[in-house]
């Protein structure tokens, strides 16, 4: 009887465990047929590299930094002046404005203006370099050296590669006499390191007041990236269609103030350490939902080993891959609304006891995420410790997430897969937030992507020491706008 039920429970785990596989296999094979419609390769457009370079050069020089005083306004005027020097097509046939302080909006009267008009986002402003920073520099931030076939400076990343390159496509479709479909703008920030309150939020303000409805706007974001996703041999173009909400909360512990010698059992710094790590190490599950799962889903074709068997089987190998996830601070972010200590500030003396310490905590949040329950999941997470919590001014939302199955996608999948037909185009989600959450009222699909180039190590020079570019990647930034622009005018919603 025993005998008999060991065998029948043996057979039964024998048929559960076939029956797994099989249906572990027929999930992946269904993934894997999901291939996008197969492109023709085909070269970029030719362009000038020396003269390309130079261009980028010129303006790198210029310190558009953005400050409340406008300290460095000079400095914006001249970019302007540079622009109008450096390209003479674009500021003789569009209509250029200046909103705010120094936004550009350039338009670009289509042939059809029945067509839902679309939208190319950069920004004229840079962050500041790092006090004590410049010495490490191998060349001064603003000098655009260009060297062994690098523009060096700040802003070669973010975002003057990308305003140039968006102008050179222009000034090279004008040339060529190409007019869009469409009416397109071209959209010139001055203050998106500073939340774009002034520049953006007013641009797409105008839009609204105007009636004015993008079919879709691409602004910077995601870049392609090689070795980021572990088994993904190619290149990797994620794009990203949605990106994270923010807001900061401020953290306060008071107490007596006292002597350091007889210090009390928790210190105030000691308290709102405790808080601020509580917070960091559970702002929020993890979890693998929206696109996060659909930009592994869409790898499943372009793995190796075992994981397209991993990718495609999400519903069973979430935790492992969470957990593979959570070794590296770019993937982990994309599947958890992170919170991270930026700023503490506490005590007066090194031998006396901080009357009050306190800590600014940001707080990235995913899709589906609100801001009101993350701060109500804070306020219960240190509800026992002395501890007051306050949301900081311009909390905002996530951003809706826009669609792959529209021609504006598909165009840009298209262009992306003729000028590198190596790469894999993926939908993602944007960890950082960019100038494009202020149009998510008078835009039907936003994109946030820049054909840079990126291993891991190159993230550091984001904001970091050292940012450059190459001049072959430059290159390709124009070659991708130029073809995007023309791509986009031909697809039909």
């Amino acid at each position: 009887m025993s005998r008999a039920w060991l065998l029948s429970g043996a057979a039964a785990a024998v048929v559960v465990t076939v029956g797994l596989g099989l249906s572990m296999a027929w999930q992946t094979q269904q993934l894997r047929q999901k291939l996008p419609p197969v492109v023709q390769p085909r070269p970029g457009a030719v362009v000038d590299q020396a003269a390309a370079a130079a261009r980028l050069s010129a303006v790198l020089r210029l310190q558009t930094v953005w400050t409340e005083d406008d300290q460095f306004g000079t400095e914006f005027q001249a970019l302007h002046d540079t622009l109008a020097a450096q390209f003479p097509r674009v500021h003789t046939q569009l209509k250029r404005q200046v909103m705010g302080r120094h936004t550009l909006v350039y338009t670009w009267p289509g042939l059809d203006p029945q067509a839902a008009p679309i939208a190319f986002m950069a920004h004229q402003d840079v962050i500041p370099v790092a006090p004590q920073t410049e010495s490490r520099w191998t060349h001064p931030p603003f000098a655009g050296v260009i060297e062994e076939g690098q523009v060096w400076g700040r802003g070669a990343w973010d975002n003057k590669g990308n305003l140039m390159a968006m102008l050179e496509a222009v000034e090279m479709l004008l040339a060529s006499g190409h007019r869009p479909r469409e009416t397109m703008y071209l959209i010139f920030g001055d203050d998106a390191e500073a939340e774009g309150q002034g520049g953006a939020r007013q641009v797409a303000q105008w839009m609204k007041d105007e009636g004015i409805r993008l079919r879709f706007l691409l602004d910077q974001g995601s870049m392609i990236t090689q070795g980021m996703v572990p088994g993904v041999g190619r290149p990797l173009a994620m794009v990203g269609m949605a990106e994270k909400g923010q807001m900061t909360l401020r953290l306060t512990a008071q107490a007596r103030p006292g002597q350091a010698s007889m210090p009390p059992t928790r210190s105030t710094i000691g308290v709102l350490g405790e808080a601020v790590n509580r917070l960091e190490q559970e702002p929020a599950p993890a979890r693998l939902h929206g696109l996060p799962r659909e930009m592994l889903e869409t790898l499943v074709p372009h793995a190796q080993g075992l994981l397209p068997w991993v990718f495609g089987n999400l519903w069973l190998t979430e935790p492992l891959v969470l957990h593979s996830m959570a070794s590296h601070p770019a993937t982990r972010a994309m599947t958890r609304t992170t919170a991270v200590a930026t700023m503490l500030q506490a005590g007066e003396r090194s031998n006396a006891l901080a009357a009050e310490a306190s800590a600014l905590v940001n707080v990235r949040l995913q899709p589906g995420d609100r801001v009101s329950d993350v701060e109500a999941h804070a306020r219960r997470l240190l509800a026992n410790l002395p501890v007051s919590i306050e949301r900081l001014p311009n909390a905002t939302e996530a951003s809706t997430v826009s669609s792959t199955q529209t021609a504006s996608f598909r165009a840009l999948s298209r262009t992306l897969r003729e000028l590198h037909p190596d790469v894999v185009v993926a939908p993602g989600l944007l960890v950082g937030y960019t100038d494009s959450r202020h149009f998510l009222e008078v835009a039907d699909s936003i994109y946030r992507f820049s054909p840079l180039r990126a291993t891991p190590a190159d993230l550091d020079r984001l904001h970091g020491t050292n940012e450059r570019i190459a001049v072959r990647n430059h290159v390709e930034l124009i070659q991708f706008y130029e073809r995007f622009m023309q791509h986009s005018s031909a697809a039909r919603p």
